[in-house]
């Protein structure tokens, strides 16, 4: 089945399209700069030459018939026309307590989608858009949801709830969602595959670290634990975000500094995290760079993440009584070695050891590898994610149902 996923912004519009036969990419790009001047960056299938164009997006229905016309058209395409796409799969970051697995796009589906604006206010916007612009263009094409939160749906009461009272936490949904579940999912099930026993008796801590990052135990190939929560805020130190902080902290702030909610929202996601603590810069790089030079702040920034995923590690270890495999995966957790080596230094208690050697080999790695030491009770390996590919598997499974 060729299955066109769709990854949509506020002004961008991110795309694959899938030949889930052959697990294969035919073609990939992004629509940049919607609603203002509008650039398209297209190639065909994963490593074809890349093909930029300046061209009007006023809105994602435009963007999504300009990708259309890429795609069909008879020099940059890889199908005759548009009655080949057969499907569309969409990534909805939080499905709040309406979703808790892929759904099928229809009216009622849509509406319930709109009261999720409040859990993910910076992403289901845009998805909406994206949606919607994929229904003006191809008003016949079954559409198919995936959420981000939907593989955290199998946590236990214990590990979702809050320490409020029951009141607000029903009256307002409030509890532990998670994020990046479908990263977690797919790396989470390629190592269960290499460790080569049986998925229900896996014990699996995946880190997904990039600009966001999030932690997940994952026991008998279901997520029983996961670092963000209500929101993507929660958990380790990120880009700009703070990650878990005492609550305090956020009504100390905004009586000194007079800020409104709003604002304190703002100040925690895009003002704090590796850019606040190093006063460099969100982009590890860059702080790895600086750490080179002597800078202070840069190596406590740095030092901080590593210290947290570490504890993350060690809590989920004991949350499943065990751990068979680490996974690192997503921007730094595949590229920023010496974020590896820190996180995993000192756990050798947990029979966790890795070859820093090979460790430092591991950038821009497009395969996997394993970086454990031949002695170590616990196999650690950089894999590489693809939340595209399990969105089209979830499209394709749902669609050839109707």
């Amino acid at each position: 089945m060729k299955v066109l996923v769709v990854n949509a912004g506020s002004s961008s519009l991110k795309y694959q399209l899938f030949d889930t036969a052959t697990e294969s990419v035919l073609a990939k790009g992004i629509c940049e700069r919607i609603g203002l001047d509008g650039h398209l960056e297209h190639r065909k299938g994963e490593s074809g030459e890349k093909i930029k164009v300046d061209i009007p997006m006023p809105d994602h229905a435009v963007a999504t018939n300009i990708v259309v016309k890429y795609l069909t058209d008879p020099e940059t395409g890889v199908i005759s026309d548009m009655n080949e796409i057969e499907a569309v799969g969409h990534r909805v970051v939080h499905g709040g307590p309406y979703f808790f697995e892929s759904v099928l796009l229809n009216d009622d589906v849509l509406a319930k989608l709109e009261l999720c604006r409040d859990f993910a206010p910076l992403h289901t916007g845009a998805h909406i858009m994206g949606i919607k612009g994929c229904l003006a263009v191809m008003p016949n094409v079954p559409q198919v949801l995936v959420f981000d939160t939907a593989f955290h749906q199998s946590m236990p009461e214990e590990a979702y709830t809050y320490g409020i009272s029951r009141e607000m936490a029903e009256k307002y949904h409030i509890r532990r969602y998670g994020a990046h579940g479908t990263s977690h999912r797919y790396v989470s099930r390629e190592m269960a595959k290499l460790l080569d026993k049986p998925v229900e008796e896996t014990k699996i801590i995946t880190c997904h670290i990039g600009n966001g990052s999030s932690i997940s135990a994952v026991k008998g190939g279901k997520c029983m634990d996961t670092s963000m929560g209500l929101t993507p805020l929660e958990g380790v130190m990120m880009g700009t975000r703070c990650g878990s902080i005492d609550p305090a902290i956020v009504p100390f702030l905004m009586e000194r500094e007079g800020w409104t909610p709003a604002e304190a929202d703002n100040y925690m996601n895009k003002k704090c995290g590796f850019l606040g603590v190093s006063e460099i810069s969100s982009d590890s790089r860059d702080i790895e760079a600086a750490i080179l030079e002597g800078n202070k702040q840069a190596k406590t920034a740095a030092f901080t993440l590593a210290y947290q995923i570490k504890k993350y590690i060690g809590s989920y270890t004991a949350a499943m009584n065990g751990v068979d495999a680490i996974v690192w995966t997503a921007g730094m957790g595949e590229n920023n070695t010496e974020l590896r080596e820190r996180a995993c230094a000192g756990l050798e208690f947990f029979g966790i050891k890795i070859d820093n050697e090979l460790n430092a080999k591991i950038h821009h790695q497009s395969d996997t590898v394993e970086i454990s030491t031949p002695d170590s009770k616990v196999k650690v390996y950089v894999l590489p994610t693809n939340e595209e590919l399990m969105i089209a598997s979830d499209t394709e499974a749902i669609v050839s149902k109707l």
